[in-house]
């Protein structure tokens, strides 16, 4: 008989406890697998610490593959549950697709940013629930304050280095208390210009700080905020977020280039896929963890709403301290299915609350008796010791590392801002170049971001979103050279360069005016009809003209197909004047990037009639314009010059030059310059 299958998603708190607890339970007995998108558990009160530079990233990342020998590890996540089939259906970090089969499922998906309906927000805002955005924070903290410091300006200067966090929970005041900290450090050492100091600022619409704590100790950890400096504006909020700053609930204006988002959280979108009973978002289940009228599918940490017994009408709040908890009460109970122990419902005894608000400060209150200063620093560091399932000995020797050394503030550039938007399914697996878009996931809104960078046009990976679609941004780091530097081609957009092909007007002409230098111009190829280069296509010695003898007859002669703009022959096509090309914008050629043929300088281009005389065919440019071609402002060329050196031989697969016609430019007897004539 084979052995039962448990298939676990996410291994946050909830599903760590819950895998851990069950390799110890059923003992062999069951094949357990952990899907989550990284192969690490992050313990998430301490990643403020990583952001301010006191601990290492590998510090708050248990390995999953070391701490659980006994639970088969599969990277990806979870996109489609069939509950009927037992399936999961995944995506792994390469885009590769697969399906876990289960008789026993734990959701433990976790939660992700909460948004709010404010303008601007999605696009200038970061959040605080991954590894990620901790180490872009770092990084962003950092190169404001660098910028700052070298500012002359004193407006640019003050909205580099203020600093807005929104959100006074327990991850905000402790952003913003970590931060003035290591801000303040900075500049110590290398003073601004100006003479400003960072500035950072702390708002929430609720009337005092961490309202979820016992309120003295929410006046502790506000009084300790405002001896570091911190603006604390309780009752305020955002109203609107630019590039440039904020605008707030009380009609004051910030100007800052940082915008932290720590309002809360919300649960993970999956489990909003199953069509089950849901609870302001979350899985509804019984006191044992288990969704009714489903004895396979079991639920626990912020996914699900798991009713408090000690308070009959509610739900056990959406923190940590819960989460580790119904782990160990879901792997038991899980482990009750298959036979093996019993059922249990879930109780908990609030053993406290500890905010770390850096150095050796703090708040805290352990089993109901309220601390702060030295005192609770020691009781705060000494549970989040207690609590890690691994890396306690690394943590304490950087926490005493930091006690006697200065920080480094070094920017890595690691992260960019693209990177960790806002708006994501997965905060903590940061978008790399070229990473599958994976369905029901939120890939974040576009749009300039606080420094400057620009969201969605990473380099090599996917377009950004006003890009044409599959050309990879250019400009870029790590991408090709921006075509206006020296080394590359003139930028799209730019003098002189070929415009951005969504902008009014499409693509100019080669050799008009903003367009590609002409092919005979000392800066291009030679004219192909120049010497040197490729004979023009109704020169002697080129492929014979559409209208010549012997070759193709001309579409708007007689024997050939009738123009497309001429009576009798297909309609022109949403063209209105001559020269304007299909589904362009007005007095615009089609912008088709394909490379034009026999292309003059400059110089007024004689107009092509439909008289049936050699070199004189219509080209059916335009309905109703008398075949006339735009024709480039007369004058001396954009970019003069010598002419160019004689290029390569025409192509083999030209016809050789007839034998009474001798290759090269021909003199005109009417007086009128021919194609190619510089």
């Amino acid at each position: 008989m084979s052995r039962p299958r448990i298939v676990i998603v996410g291994a946050g708190f909830a599903g760590y406890r819950t895998a851990r607890t069950l390799s110890r339970l059923t003992r062999h007995q069951a094949d357990i697998t952990l899907l989550n998108p990284t192969d690490y558990f992050l313990y998430l009160p301490l990643l403020p610490q990583v952001a301010a530079g006191i601990l290492e990233p590998r510090r708050v990342s248990v390995s999953l593959s070391g701490t659980l020998p006994h639970v088969r590890l599969v990277l990806g996540e979870a996109d489609g549950i069939d509950l009927d089939g037992h399936t999961v259906h995944y995506t792994g970090p390469e885009g590769e697709e697969g399906t876990l089969p289960f008789d026993r499922l734990v959701l433990a998906a976790g939660s992700v940013n909460k948004l709010l309906p404010i303008p601007g927000v999605a696009e200038h805002a970061h959040g605080f629930r991954g590894l990620p955005e901790a180490l872009y924070l770092r990084d962003h903290v950092t190169r404001q304050v660098e910028l700052a410091a070298a500012a002359d300006d004193r407006a640019e200067c003050a909205a580099r280095c203020t600093f807005v966090v929104v959100g006074a929970g327990y991850t905000g005041t402790e952003v913003a208390a970590h931060g003035a900290m290591y801000t303040d450090a900075q500049v110590r050492k290398h003073p601004m210009r100006t003479g400003m100091r960072p500035r950072w600022m702390l708002l929430d619409v609720a009337p005092r700080v961490m309202p979820e704590m016992d309120e003295r100790l929410s006046r502790t950890a506000e009084r300790v905020l405002r001896q570091r400096g911190v603006d604390v504006r309780m009752g305020t909020s955002v109203k609107e977020a630019t590039h440039d700053g904020v605008v707030l609930t009380d009609g004051s204006t910030v100007d800052t280039r940082t915008l932290v988002w720590c309002v809360g959280v919300r649960p993970d979108p999956l489990v909003e896929s199953l069509g089950l009973p849901m609870e302001r978002g979350r899985l509804l289940v019984d006191p044992h963890l288990q969704v009714p009228g489903r004895p396979e599918l079991f639920a626990c940490g912020d996914v699900a709403a798991v009713p408090d017994l000690n308070q009959p009408g509610q739900y056990t709040p959406m923190t940590a301290q819960h989460a580790w908890r119904h782990g160990k009460v879901c792997a038991q109970n899980v482990a009750a299915s298959l036979g093996i122990g019993e059922r249990r419902a879930y109780r908990h005894r609030d053993m406290g609350f500890v905010v770390d608000l850096g150095g050796a400060k703090a708040a805290a209150n352990p089993l109901g008796l309220p601390m702060s200063g030295p005192a609770a620093g020691a009781v705060t560091r000494g549970y989040h010791l207690a609590a890690m399932p691994g890396n306690r000995v690394r943590v304490a020797a950087d926490w005493l590392l930091d006690a006697v050394l200065p920080r480094q503030a070094v920017q890595l550039g690691l992260v960019r801002s693209w990177s960790v938007p806002l708006e994501s399914s997965s905060p903590e697996v940061a978008r790399v170049p070229g990473s599958p878009k994976r369905p029901g996931k939120a890939t974040g809104s576009a749009g300039q971001r606080p420094d400057g960078e620009e969201a969605g046009t990473h380099p090599g990976g996917e377009p950004a979103k006003g890009q044409p679609s599959g050309e990879p941004a250019t400009g870029q780091p790590s991408g090709e050279p921006a075509k206006n530097e020296p080394s590359g081609e003139p930028a799209k957009g730019q003098p002189g360069g070929e415009p951005a092909k969504e902008q009014p007007g499409g693509e100019p002409a080669k050799g008009q005016p903003g367009g590609e230098p002409a092919k005979n111009e000392p800066s291009g190829g030679p004219a192909k009809g120049q010497p040197g280069g490729e004979p023009a296509k109704e020169q002697p010695g080129g492929e014979p003209a559409k209208n010549q003898p012997g070759g193709e007859p001309a579409k708007n002669q007689p024997g050939g197909e009738p123009a497309k703009n001429q009576p009798g022959g297909e309609p022109a096509g949403s063209r209105s004047h001559g020269g304007r090309a299909k589904g362009g914008q007005s007095g615009s050629p089609r912008a088709s990037g394909k490379p034009r043929r026999a292309v003059e300088a400059a110089g007024p281009r004689p107009a092509r009639g439909g008289s049936g005389k050699p070199g004189k065919a219509s080209r059916a440019s335009g309905a109703g314009s008398g075949g006339k071609r735009p024709t480039a402002p007369s004058g001396p060329s954009r970019s003069a010059g010598p002419p160019t050196e004689p290029g390569p031989e025409p192509p083999a697969n030209q016809p050789p030059p007839g034998p009474d016609i001798a290759p090269g430019p021909v003199k005109r007897t009417d007086g009128r310059a021919a194609e190619g004539d510089s």
